[in-house]
């Protein structure tokens, strides 16, 4: 576990539309791109081994900027493939906001961040008090035979309450705005109810006019 002092003031960004990550949550990713290969290159020489997920912010007419609040992950596994490609995994530490984007001397973006308001991302994992498990499996079911997905049920049953809400947020096709509300949701309880609201939306066939805000 990392502590408020072990976070550095400034990270390296993966700026990948759609991606999630959560804290405490895990996301496979695969390196291919030169500049993001040295960016990987570049954590593992560090003690921290951080690398940030930000989504770009398309409401916003610099196609370049960045939305104001990221996710930083440790890399916890990775594997290097026979023609220098990477698998790695992100371990989500904590959330962050974007105070500005440095002129930086490497080919991948790097951002002065502040940790401040997410001290919860750096403890123990959240409860949902108050979640009525069978009704959410029921809406799940529904969801899931709707776009005839398959899963493990008995792994979803026995899931503590953060990682079935988390994997979930990480794992569902959403659109990337619907990613950033499941990100900055400031707790389990509200990034569940967020979720259930993108479930029912989604098998209402709603437009893209009508989604979260």
């Amino acid at each position: 576990m990392m502590h408020p002092a072990d976070l550095p003031e400034t990270v390296s960004v993966f700026p990948l539309p759609g991606a999630l990550l959560l804290p405490r949550s895990r996301l496979p990713l695969h390196i291919f791109e030169p500049r993001y290969l040295q960016m990987l290159d570049d954590a593992l020489k560090t003690k921290e081994r951080l690398i940030a997920m930000v989504q770009p912010n398309p409401s916003v007419k610099d196609e370049d900027k960045l939305h104001r609040i990221g996710c930083a992950g440790r890399v916890t596994q990775f594997s290097e493939t026979e023609d220098g490609r990477y698998l790695i995994t992100l371990t989500g530490i904590s959330r962050f906001r974007v105070l500005s984007e440095l002129d930086a001397f490497t080919p991948y973006r790097r951002c002065a961040v502040s940790w401040d308001g997410f001290d919860r991302d750096l403890g123990k994992a959240e409860k949902d008090n108050g979640f009525d498990r069978n009704a959410f499996l029921t809406l799940l079911e529904r969801f899931f035979s709707s776009r005839q997905l398959s899963t493990d049920w008995d792994s979803l049953k026995d899931a503590e309450d953060e990682l079935l809400v988390n994997s979930l947020s990480m794992l569902l096709d959403f659109d990337p705005e619907d990613k950033q509300a499941l990100l900055e949701a400031p707790c389990l309880r509200t990034r569940r109810e967020t979720l259930v609201t993108l479930i029912e939306f989604a098998m209402r066939g709603g437009s893209n006019e009508e989604k979260l805000q």
